[in-house]
């Protein structure tokens, strides 16, 4: 019954939701369930960075088209997280390559720190935009948040507590800037506060700790993102220590590789971004094109091809472990032969379809000259609660990837040399069908915990 709090995902309106905000959730979400069947109370929160630089940039390149900007009122979201993405692009570009621009942009950014009345409309819009299409990728992978922060709501928060943490000695001046010198902490020194005396990333983070632990007082607070940032979190779980202890001490990051297609590394800086939407819609449409000569009926494809086409993505991502990078392929993710989610699902198909076949099954038989493909079946299923709870104790959510593949593959050995319907006996063949049944609701609670639905038929 402890209580437990998962930040994940965190995307920036006004950007494009890319893949690492689709391995962040991800990972946030499994992370989470593992949490809950250990009887957690869990939280599931999302950080959104809709003030800074990012945005800034986006509404500077949305200015320079604001006709086309309005005109997208008639248009769907699609459309509209295109355009923003693209304005985003030049706007970043245009920061680099002029100093103009740049002047501008700097200036846009102290506007959208105080909500200028001049760019009140567009920002107010745009932000919107971008959270409407969030909802609709949250909804396509399942998971539900509690609560959402934003950066605007946040920075107040921090800037006054890195002023407070100023005048107690945590913090210190620095050629103009508010610094927190983490040099005296084995680690280095970051901007907390900027020349301009508008609150860093690091600052608002700083205000989000406490913010969190007052909605919902955790045991364990637990963020998730990318291992780029490893270095800046420990400087901030350090300050956060420094001025909270009591909610530094709960408070831990985990780290995920980056995902990288074959060509290379994403960058959303100069508009080459591999959004999460087009990557789950890509494997869906590979996925159908191979369901083409399958018996399952036309008007079902669609919702089969997606379930398995999010098994493919999420088993691809969370069979790593965290930490590692990750280079993502289409066709062994949905390879139902190999280290799959697509193989997973495909193992209880098996599962389902012999125990539909074989209609009744009694509750219990007494059973003892095992084969070895059944003993070793029993053996592995046996460990799942061990399993889980180390998996969970270690924050690893590839050790439930691992088991589950385990599983599947020892199954499927058995099944091609142990008949289950055709079994020497009754006897055999009922203590076959209830290993049979335990290793089918063995594979759905696994691919229950990497968010990966089961399906009778595919």
């Amino acid at each position: 019954r402890k209580k437990v709090m998962v930040e994940f995902t965190d995307p920036n309106p006004f950007k494009e939701f890319h893949i690492g905000h689709l391995y962040s959730n991800i990972v946030g979400e499994a992370l989470a369930k593992l949490f809950e069947s250990s009887g957690a109370i869990v939280q599931r929160v999302n950080y959104q960075g809709d003030v800074g630089m990012h945005v800034a940039k986006a509404i500077w390149g949305i200015l320079q088209k604001k006709d086309e900007f309005d005109a997208l009122e008639s248009k769907d979201i699609g459309d509209r997280i295109e355009f923003m993405g693209q304005a985003y692009a030049a706007g970043a570009t245009a920061f680099e390559d002029s100093e103009e621009a740049k002047k501008e942009i700097t200036e846009l950014n102290t506007k959208i720190f105080t909500l200028d009345e001049s760019i009140k409309d567009v920002y107010e819009k745009g932000r919107a935009w971008s959270l409407e299409y969030f909802e609709e990728i949250y909804a396509r992978l399942g998971t539900k948040f509690d609560n959402y922060y934003f950066e605007s709501q946040i920075a107040k928060i921090g800037q006054d507590l890195v002023k407070e943490g100023l005048k107690k000695g945590v913090f210190e001046k620095s050629k103009g800037a508010i610094i927190f010198p983490g040099e005296k902490h084995g680690l280095h020194s970051r901007v907390f506060i900027n020349s301009k005396g508008l609150p860093t990333y690091e600052a608002k983070e700083l205000g989000l700790a406490p913010t969190k632990y007052k909605d919902f007082k955790y045991d364990t607070s637990v963020i998730v993102t990318g291992n780029e940032i490893v270095e800046y979190f420990k400087v901030l779980i350090a300050a956060l220590k420094e001025m909270n202890p009591e909610v530094g001490e709960k408070t831990q990051h985990v780290a995920h590789g980056m995902v990288r297609m074959p060509e290379g590394k994403m960058s959303s800086r100069t508009g080459n971004v591999v959004s999460a939407e087009g990557l789950l819609d890509l494997v869906k449409d590979t996925a159908m094109k191979r369901m083409e000569s399958s018996d399952i009926p036309e008007k079902d494809r669609g919702e089969v091809a997606e379930s398995v086409s999010l098994s493919a993505v999420k088993y691809s991502l969370l069979k790593v472990s965290l930490g590692k990078d990750i280079i993502f392929d289409i066709e062994k993710s949905l390879s139902v032969e190999g280290d799959s989610g697509p193989y997973l699902q495909y193992t209880y198909v098996r599962c389902a379809s012999i125990l539909r076949d074989a209609g009744k099954i009694v509750s219990s038989v007494k059973y003892s000259e095992f084969s070895r493909e059944e003993f070793m079946l029993l053996r592995l299923l046996y460990r799942f609660p061990e399993v889980v709870l180390e998996a969970r104790e270690k924050l690893s959510p590839h050790m439930i990837s691992t088991y589950a593949f385990d599983l599947a593959q020892t199954y499927n050995n058995f099944y091609h040399t142990n008949p289950v319907l055709q079994a020497d006996n009754e006897e055999q063949k009922q203590f076959r069908l209830l290993l049979t049944y335990s290793v089918a609701q063995v594979l759905n609670s696994s691919m229950t915990l990497l968010g990966i639905r089961s399906l009778e038929r595919m």
